[in-house]
């Protein structure tokens, strides 16, 4: 089922989420619907916050366009930094669409999750994979990518949203 997915500035994408305490029926019926609903918008990363269901879900298939698909689950993600490297990124979000703008990040991160049947895994990442599991993970913690711009830039998006918004109403 493809899921509503929050526009900036709705109040409820600054809600924290609440780790699984166990992945049932209803977190994987969830982790579908991510998957359909992040297809649907065809993004690459999507963050339970972002369809207002507050807990620590992730979903991402950063595979690209002609390539199989490749999707991944993050279930309470833990992200270490593995260097102090910031590396610039230009990142969009699906719930601020037509939005883009660079931001620096750690180059390189330790992912500790558990995947979609609740296994624990860790991995090492760099490149997409790095930006994109710590831009999720801002959103399980109420954050969204606009915050590390200027004031000027956040009205800029909010209006920009607005404005997507409206056109897709029509």
């Amino acid at each position: 089922m493809i899921l509503p997915i929050l526009h900036y500035p709705d109040p409820r994408l600054r809600t924290v989420a609440a780790p699984v305490a166990s992945v049932d029926d209803e977190i994987k019926t969830l982790i579908a619907d991510m998957f359909e609903t992040m297809y649907d918008a065809r993004g690459i990363g999507l963050a339970a916050t972002q369809v207002d269901r507050h807990v620590q879900v992730v979903v991402m298939d950063l595979a690209k366009e002609g390539e199989e698909p490749q999707p991944k689950v993050y279930i309470n993600p833990v992200v270490t930094p593995l260097t102090e490297e910031l590396s610039p990124y230009t990142e969009g979000c699906l719930s601020i669409p037509e939005v883009y703008d660079e931001i620096m990040r750690p180059s390189r991160v330790r992912i500790e999750a558990l995947d979609g049947e609740g296994k624990p895994f860790s991995v090492e990442a760099d490149e997409l994979l790095a930006v994109c599991i710590q831009h999720e993970l801002d959103h399980l913690k109420g954050i969204v990518f606009v915050d590390y711009l200027s004031r000027l830039k956040q009205d800029r998006a909010i209006n920009k949203v607005r404005k997507v918004i409206a056109k897709k109403g029509k």
